[in-house]
C-alpha cells in the first residue's frame, strides 16, 4: 500500500522534533552525559507524589469536568495572583489541560481560521511553528539575536505584522535560550500588539525559575493585555512534575470557551490523579521548588564560566535552565558539533538549529543535572573543542607538482 497517499499532507510536511531525532542518536547508550532534555534531574517533591498516591488509595479515578477540578482551578487563580500579578474566574477563566503542549494546541485550533499568521520569536521551543501549521495557520519567524540576550525586539516585531496577523506568541524565560524580556522592550511589544489588534498566547512554563533577582514581567498584567492574552503555564518544570502532563490556560471567559470545545473533544479532561498532585504543588507553592531554583543558579554559574573559559562565547541567561553557547569558533556547525562531540567524547546537547535557523552556531545545554556530572561534561567538551582547533591549524598537504608531459 502507498501510504503517502493516506497521510494527510498537512502531517506528510511536518519535520520530526529536531530534539528527539538527535537522541535517537543517544538511545541505548550508557555511557553518555546527557546535556539534552530539558527537565529537572530530582524527581517530583514527596509530597505531591503522595497526593496522587491518597486519591487512588481513596478510589478517586474517575472523570472530572473538563475545565478541571473546581478546587484545582481556585487554587490556581490564587497562585496566578501571586506569581504573576493578575486576577481570574476559577469557574470561567481557567482551563486545566494534559500539559501546556495541549494548552497550546487548543489556543491555536480556538483561535485560527486558515491562512491567518502567527508570529513567534526563535530560536523557540521546538513545537510552536509545527502546532501553528497543524491548525492550518501560516508560522512567521522574527529572529532574536544573542547581542540582545535574545529578548524580542518590538521593532523586528514590527517588521513582519501584515493584514493577516492574528495572533502572537512569546515565551519567556525562553527555552532554549533562557532569555527574558526587559520590561520597556515588554511594553513596546503590548503596545503593538494592542495596535494590531493581535491575540497574545504567552508560554510562562519558566517564569519561576529566575537568577540573579532577576523579575519576570508577564505581559498580562500590562495595559490592554488581559483582554487580548492567553496564558499558559503548568507544573512540569518548576515542581519537577513533567510526566504527570498537567497545564492550564488563563484567559478571559469566551476564550477559554472555545478552546474547552475543542479539549472536551479529544482529551476530555485532564487525569484526576495528577489534578490530586497539581493541588498539592499549589499548596506548597515557592517552598516546593526554592532549593531546586537556587541549585539551578549555582549549576547555571558553573557551565556559563567554563564554556566561556573553553572560548565558547556564552551569555549569562536569566531564567529557565539552559546555557545557548556560540560554537562558531570551532568551524563546525551546530549539528556537526553535536554529532561529532556525542561520537568523540560521549556528551550530548542538542543543535541550535533543533530550535529554528536562528539557532545555528549555537547549541542548546542543559544543566538541570547532577553539578558533578556537569563538570564532567564541561572536561570533555574543553578536550573536544581544543581538539577540533588544533586540527583546524594542522597544514593542508600539498601534492608534488607534476611536469607535463
Amino acid at each position: 500500500m502507498d501510504y503517502s497517499t493516506k497521510i494527510s499532507s498537512q502531517i506528510q510536511g511536518l519535520p520530526r522534533s529536531g530534539i528527539r531525532d538527535f537522541f535517537e542518536l543517544v538511545i541505548g547508550r550508557t555511557d553518555v552525559i546527557s546535556l539534552g532534555v530539558g527537565e529537572p534531574d530530582k524527581p517530583t517533591p514527596w509530597s505531591i507524589r503522595e497526593a496522587a498516591i491518597r486519591s487512588l488509595e481513596r478510589g478517586q479515578t474517575s472523570y472530572t469536568s473538563n475545565l478541571g477540578l473546581e478546587s484545582l482551578r481556585h487554587a490556581i487563580t490564587g497562585y496566578v495572583e501571586q506569581q504573576f500579578g493578575m486576577g481570574y474566574d476559577a469557574k470561567k477563566e481557567v482551563l486545566v489541560t494534559v500539559g501546556v503542549s495541549e494548552a497550546l494546541d487548543l489556543a491555536f485550533r480556538a483561535l485560527l481560521n486558515p491562512g491567518d499568521e502567527v508570529i513567534f520569536h526563535e530560536p523557540c521551543y521546538v513545537s510552536y511553528s509545527p502546532s501553528i501549521r497543524m491548525a492550518y495557520g501560516v508560522p512567521v519567524v522574527v529572529n532574536t539575536r544573542e547581542e540582545n540576550e535574545f529578548a524580542l525586539m518590538a521593532e523586528d516585531l514590527e517588521k513582519v505584522i501584515t493584514p493577516r496577523s492574528r495572533v502572537l506568541v512569546l515565551n519567556f524565560p525562553t527555552n532554549p535560550t533562557g532569555g527574558i524580556m526587559p520590561r520597556d522592550e515588554l511594553e513596546r511589544v503590548a503596545a503593538l500588539a494592542v495596535k494590531h489588534d493581535l491575540i497574545v498566547i504567552t508560554d510562562e512554563i519558566y517564569s519561576e525559575l529566575l537568577y540573579d533577582d532577576r523579575v519576570h514581567h508577564s505581559i498580562v498584567t500590562l495595559p490592554g493585555m488581559r483582554e487580548r492574552t492567553i496564558l499558559l503555564h503548568g507544573f512540569s518544570k518548576a515542581f519537577a512534575m513533567t510526566g504527570w502532563r498537567l497545564g492550564y490556560a488563563c484567559a478571559p471567559a469566551p476564550l477559554i470557551e472555545a478552546m474547552m470545545k475543542v479539549h472536551q473533544y479529544c482529551m476530555l479532561c485532564a487525569p484526576i490523579m495528577s489534578q490530586m498532585a497539581g493541588l498539592e504543588a499549589l499548596k506548597l507553592g515557592r517552598s516546593a521548588f526554592e532549593d531546586m531554583r537556587q541549585s539551578y543558579e549555582q549549576r547555571r554559574n558553573l557551565i556559563v564560566r567554563r564554556l566561556n573559559e573553553m572560548g565558547l562565547h556564552c551569555f549569562n541567561p536569566g531564567g529557565a535552565f539552559y546555557v545557548f553557547p556560540e560554537i562558531r569558533s570551532t568551524g563546525l556547525s551546530s549539528k556537526e558539533f553535536a554529532i561529532q562531540l556525542l561520537e568523540a567524547k560521549s556528551v550530548a546537547v542538542v543543535p541550535g538549529t533543533a530550535f529554528g535557523q536562528a539557532g545555528e552556531g549555537f547549541v542548546r545545554c542543559c544543566y538541570a543535572t547532577a553539578p558533578d556530572l556537569i563538570a564532567k561534561a564541561m572536561d570533555l567538551m574543553e578536550a573536544f573543542v581544543n581538539e577540533v582547533r588544533n586540527r583546524n591549524l594542522e597544514p593542508v598537504a600539498v601534492a608534488p607538482a607534476t611536469s607535463a608531459r
